[in-house]
């Protein structure tokens, strides 16, 4: 079973609440948009702590920094592919004008021989909760509502 884990970076912005997704990067998803964005979050192996996995994947694709002491969390959910997802929230403002990701290699076109690089993570940006499920893969909008539901709880 794969395992991913990440950081639903949250902010409040003139009393609303916005969210941290990323797009993923490559050919691939270029125009898929609805559904496809996500929480900064990586795979990691056993044996690796996944508060670790999670703060290194959100360094790796967005170049953000956080203290895994802040972090609260949101559990986990597994997503269509089979794929459990844990999450930790922590609020904060990331600039993602400032954005960096790490990148990989993919033949691009297929069966061209050609390899090329692409960003893991294209874009990132700050969402509304209502704008955030609708731009989040299905599985982790549970992610939203739990962050919801810890905030309402003071």
């Amino acid at each position: 079973m794969k395992r991913s884990a990440g950081i639903l970076m949250y902010k409040l912005e003139a009393g609303e609440l916005r969210v941290l997704l990323v797009h993923p990067g490559g050919p691939l998803f270029a125009r898929r948009d609805e559904g496809w964005w996500s929480i900064p979050k990586g795979e990691y192996v056993d044996g690796e702590d996944a508060v670790t996995a999670a703060v290194r994947e959100l360094w790796e694709e967005t170049g953000a920094k956080v203290d895994a002491a802040r972090l609260v969390e949101l559990g986990s959910v597994r997503q269509k592919s089979g794929k459990v997802v844990s999450a930790w929230c922590v609020e904060g403002d990331f600039d993602v004008t400032s954005l960096v990701s790490n990148v990989f290699e993919l033949e691009w076109p297929p069966r061209s021989g050609v390899l090329q690089v692409f960003p893991e993570v294209d874009r990132g940006e700050w969402f509304g909760v209502e704008a955030a499920r609708a731009k989040i893969n299905s599985a982790q909008a549970a992610f939203i509502d739990r962050l919801e539901a810890l905030l309402a709880a003071g």
